[in-house]
């Protein structure tokens, strides 16, 4: 009878617990839903530029799904190479073929070779004295060898900063209103953005700690590819804390418990790690590219992207620490909002 009594109870609570019982059915339908989205993804289509004489190959890497764009220079190409727009620029040094990878995602780079050596195979009667046309093959970013942890390292690393620093911050804040001491700060004259202000510089300064362990263990020690500032990793990785610092207190005000604090787990931080980068997004549906880039874990994955594996600066990451900047303040502004349901001020 005891054992019945204790088990009603649990079920009981459960039932009036109508958010956990959502999230319990819906958040699992809704992951799966996403990944099957992400893994069930059209094959990807490398996008390959050529020019000069190789575009002899145009018509037959067409034939293998690749993306061809023609260019009416070398420089052309490798200025489209350098900024992202194409996987490969393929050229012609002499009578033999060159390809230049961008390098910087194994699987692009795996689908480009995949669809040149099947273009070489299909234009080998039209080589000189029959021979098959085997292109040079050079990096631009990376190297043949590049291993796989160099690849999701600078994007895992954004992602572990911004999930722990979510779940510390969102339980922290939680345990701060449960407690009776943030309904203690309310009754003072403390306006409500200071009182916002006051948690988020406090929350941050362990943060700063956080980010720095974590990009200095990634780099120094894992020893991830670094070719970059290691001033600008701990500049992102510093504002995706902050972005999910502040994102973690603004939902920890709609969560009664560090239940239903974690049950935001699966709809904010699971979503964002499949469109962070880790697959690519153009084999995504549209929609789905939209909601990624509504999102500030994707902003800081590319931004570590291009600092540690393709060792750019400022002037390619400013817009990533802008968007970073805009959903902190956005989000700190909806922290203030969601204060009036505690207290009228």
């Amino acid at each position: 009878m005891r054992i019945r009594a204790i088990t009603l109870r649990i079920l009981q609570q459960f039932i009036h617990d109508r958010r956990t019982m959502a999230l319990m059915f819906i958040a699992p339908l809704l992951v799966l839903s996403l990944m099957s989205l992400v893994f069930g993804s059209d094959a990807y289509e490398p996008k390959i530029g050529v020019s000069g004489g190789a575009a002899v190959f145009s018509s037959a890497l067409e034939a293998q799904q690749a993306e061809v764009t023609g260019y009416a220079d070398e420089a052309s190409g490798q200025a489209a190479l350098k900024a992202g727009d194409i996987d490969a620029l393929l050229t012609m040094k002499g009578d033999a073929p060159a390809v230049v990878l961008e390098g910087s995602n194994p699987a692009a780079n795996r689908a480009v070779i995949m669809a040149l050596q099947e273009a070489a195979q299909s234009l080998r009667p039209q080589a000189p004295g029959g021979g098959q046309l085997q292109p040079q093959i050079s990096y631009l970013y990376g190297a043949e060898d590049m291993k796989t942890i160099d690849r999701f390292g600078p994007i895992m690393i954004g992602v572990f900063v911004f999930f722990f620093v979510f779940l510390i911050a969102g339980v922290s804040f939680l345990r701060e209103r449960t407690t009776g001491t943030l309904e203690r700060l309310l009754s003072t004259p403390l306006k409500r953005w200071e009182i916002v202000t006051g948690y988020v510089c406090g929350f941050g300064i362990f943060t700063v700690f956080q980010a720095l362990l974590i990009s200095w263990f990634s780099i120094q020690v894992l020893g991830i590819m670094m070719t970059g500032s290691f001033g600008y990793v701990l500049l992102m990785t510093l504002l995706l804390s902050m972005s999910a610092l502040t994102l973690g207190t603004l939902l920890s005000a709609f969560a009664a418990n560090e239940l239903q604090m974690i049950q935001f787990i699966p709809l904010v931080i699971v979503p964002q790690i499949f469109l962070s980068g880790l697959f690519p997004l153009d084999t995504l549906p549209l929609w789905l590219q939209r909601i990624g880039l509504a999102t500030p874990m994707y902003y800081g994955s590319q931004a570590l992207m291009d600092i540690m594996v393709r060792g750019r600066g400022w002037s390619d990451i400013a817009g990533d620490v802008f968007m970073l900047i805009a959903f902190s303040l956005l989000f700190m502004l909806l922290n203030v909002l969601a204060l009036r349901k505690h207290r009228r001020m």
